[in-house]
């Protein structure tokens, strides 16, 4: 089971969802285990910069939207200048609609 299974099924049943992400590849943006909030979304709304939670070949990742191409591809990357590669619109399962940090 992977670390963000019960948000996609959530996201996927149109539900929003709190996860709390690991890891430094979106610092500036998220910081390690922030919460995170997601809300579904329409890929035709989605804009570069939007942060998704998103399949990329096989991995799911919190990272940005680099680069759209006609609504149909995505070009996903991290806050740190790694580029993860094209996606389709069925792999965004959710775009950050709030991060807070929690209390420490």
């Amino acid at each position: 089971m992977g670390w963000a299974n019960f948000a996609i099924e959530k996201l996927q049943n149109g539900e929003t969802v709190k996860i709390r992400p690991s890891g430094h590849s979106m610092r500036g943006r998220v910081k390690h285990k922030d919460i995170v909030t997601l809300a579904p979304c329409d890929p035709d709304d989605l804009e570069v910069g939007d942060v998704v939670l998103v399949r990329v070949r096989g991995n799911v990742f919190l990272h940005l939207i680099k680069s759209i191409d006609n609504k149909k591809r995505f070009l996903i990357g991290n806050n740190r200048g790694k580029i993860n590669g094209w996606v389709g619109r069925s792999a965004i399962y959710g775009k950050m609609i709030a991060v807070e940090t929690p209390p420490a």
